[in-house]
């Protein structure tokens, strides 16, 4: 580890499978330290995980940091979205935390759109049409399936919300993340009375939104974290508006992550409205907003359809007229909560490779079909993607991304974008800067440009036409409703 030239800042990511956090140094951006540690989801009916786990995690990777960890000046948690946590009067939770991807709640979401105005009413209210990723989808399946367990709710958090409340005593989140729930009104830029009555949750159970740049809280002495009491606590934001700070991400440059899940956005300037519900209208964590897409199945449905294949991850062939929509899990965008996978164009020549390309291939269309809606008409075109998150790594991805998109792809060197920007929002604080304009300074976007390729518009339109064709036995689901 080198000595630090300015104060050191933690960025943490507590994010669907672990909690990783960054020490970083304010001056120059390098990471000195870093940590990580596992979490435990549930693979059953849902998607649950205890948040306690995230809290013990958090420690873990801090003690990873060592001495560096304790010099930090501030700090600042990037999270999970949508994630809805329950805690009774002591502050512990409830019952173990509903995940973003846990889409049990589809019918609640189903209903609710119906009962408040139709899509077109909460894209007004809210900014985006509730799916079944939302919180407050989540609280309505709740409400109907464990009704002791509401009543014996005091608070309502984000995963974020969890661990930042744990440091500082006091229940605070932020725009970016709220704009996730589904009761954060985007016009007004507070919690919707009508949305909470009409779930059933009083709103002194939610937290006080921070504005940003405002201090959240500082460190409380009663905690086991190698933090100072006094220690400045940012505000925090979910997933995705952290990594866009980590990105320093200026208004229409557009971002793949490859993650657990995919995601498409942009930083925009105008507050987004997609009434059908595709591109979700989040406020970003400084003042502007983050229109998104989201894909349920990214990295791990591939890496599941390699595992199945017994193949190496890379170990792709040209698809040649086979077409696989890997939804091993439902799916977000297309918004098709019970489907499952469909296999279409297999023959007896079809080899193991051109399968998994295959894959790959339906999961870049599905985030790429979103691309054009996320992005303002007026954006330049021929500004390269930004590939990020662990699938960036991978030739496989890199190469289907350029063959699908037509557009040039960068690769940012920097990892942990998300702890990085929660490192930057956390260094604003003490520098008073932008906290993308602190991530600009540090360099974190630098990375190889990759020249575009033709685009291939054939396997755009196969895809298309079987999705198309396919829509009626996908909507139905695999139990045949």
């Amino acid at each position: 580890m080198s000595a630090a030239e300015g104060p050191l800042v933690v960025g943490v990511d507590t994010s669907t499978q672990s909690t990783k956090a960054l020490v970083v140094d304010v001056a120059t951006g390098e990471v000195v330290a870093s940590g990580q540690a596992p979490h435990t989801v549930t693979t059953g009916a849902g998607r649950e995980s205890d948040p306690r786990q995230w809290w013990d995690a958090l420690g873990e990777a801090l003690r990873q940091c060592g001495d560096a960890a304790r010099e930090a000046a501030a700090v600042s948690i990037g999270g999970q979205q949508h994630g809805l946590v329950t805690l009774d009067g002591h502050g512990e939770p409830v019952r173990p935390a509903l995940l973003w991807n846990d889409v049990r709640s589809a019918p609640q979401a189903r209903r609710l759109i119906d009962e408040l105005g139709g899509p077109k009413g909460w894209v007004e209210r809210t900014g985006s049409v509730p799916g079944a990723s939302f919180t407050v989808t989540k609280w309505a399946w709740l409400a109907e399936h464990e009704p002791d367990a509401v009543r014996a709710t005091k608070a309502v958090r984000l995963p974020h919300d969890y661990l930042t409340e744990r440091l500082t005593g006091q229940g605070t989140t932020d725009r970016g993340d709220a704009s996730g729930t589904g009761w954060w009104a985007a016009a007004a830029e507070s919690y919707d009375a009508e949305t909470l009555a009409h779930v059933g949750l009083d709103p002194a159970l939610l937290p006080r939104v921070v504005r940003p740049g405002e201090v959240a809280g500082t460190v409380r002495d009663s905690h086991d974290l190698p933090f100072s009491k006094g220690t400045l606590v940012a505000p925090g934001t979910g997933d995705n508006a952290a990594a866009a700070l980590g990105l320093g991400l200026r208004p229409g440059v557009p971002v793949l992550s490859l993650g657990t899940s995919g995601t498409a956005y942009a930083v925009s300037t105008r507050r987004p409205a997609d009434p059908t519900g595709t591109v979700a209208g989040f406020a970003d964590a400084q003042g502007d907003w983050l229109p998104l897409a989201c894909t349920l199945n990214c990295t791990l449905a591939v890496d599941r359809v390699a595992a199945l294949l017994n193949l190496d991850r890379e170990a792709v062939e040209p698809a040649s007229g086979v077409t696989l929509l890997p939804y091993l899990d439902g799916e977000r965008t297309p918004n098709l909560p019970n489907a499952s996978g469909l296999l279409h164009g297999l023959r007896h020549d079809t080899t193991g490779g051109q399968l998994l390309q295959a894959a790959y291939d339906g999961a870049v269309h599905a985030l790429l079909g979103a691309l054009d809606l996320v992005l303002d008409e007026d954006a330049d075109r021929s500004v390269p993607l930004l590939l990020i998150g662990g699938g960036a790594r991978g030739s496989a991805w890199q190469q289907t991304v350029r063959r699908l998109s037509g557009r040039p792809v960068r690769i940012p060197e920097a990892k942990e974008l998300v702890a990085l920007g929660a490192a930057a929002q956390a260094a604003g604080l003490l520098t008073g800067e932008d906290p993308a304009a602190v991530a600009r300074r540090w360099n974190t976007a630098a990375g190889p440009v990759l020249d575009p390729v033709e685009r291939d518009d054939a396997a755009l339109a196969r895809i298309s036409g079987v999705l198309s064709d396919a829509a009626p036995l996908l909507e139905r689901g695999d139990d045949g409703r």
